[in-house]
């Protein structure tokens, strides 16, 4: 397993969506539950994938009507990693709100 070059903020989302859906989850189910555009979250799923975080599979259900679904799946090592870049990021998000100096609101003076 690779680590990754960048973390994104729709990495991270994409990342959260995964760790919801231990079992698999399908590019669509992605998408909707990472709030991300097609054209962003598959791109990172294709990054994850290349990296060896996810792996993936075609569905094999053939009496569901639609088209066929991939499905996306952490790894091991890939669930550890995704768990702790989603904590990380997101701690130093906060950190970075707590930190910022307070906006003075019209007609305050500081």
């Amino acid at each position: 397993m690779e680590p990754l070059s960048r973390v994104t903020a729709a990495t991270v989302d994409v990342l959260d969506a995964l760790l919801e859906h231990p079992d698999g989850c399908w590019g669509l189910l992605a998408i909707k539950r990472s709030g991300r555009p097609a054209g962003t979250v598959y791109p990172v799923l294709d990054r994850l994938e290349r990296a060896g975080w996810i792996t993936s599979e075609w569905e094999r259900d053939d009496e569901r009507p639609g088209p066929r679904r991939r499905y996306y799946r952490l790894t091991g090592d890939g669930a550890v990693q995704a768990a702790r870049t989603v904590g990380e990021f997101r701690a130093r998000a906060a950190s970075r709100r707590t930190n910022a100096a307070p906006a003075l609101r019209p007609g305050f003076a500081s």
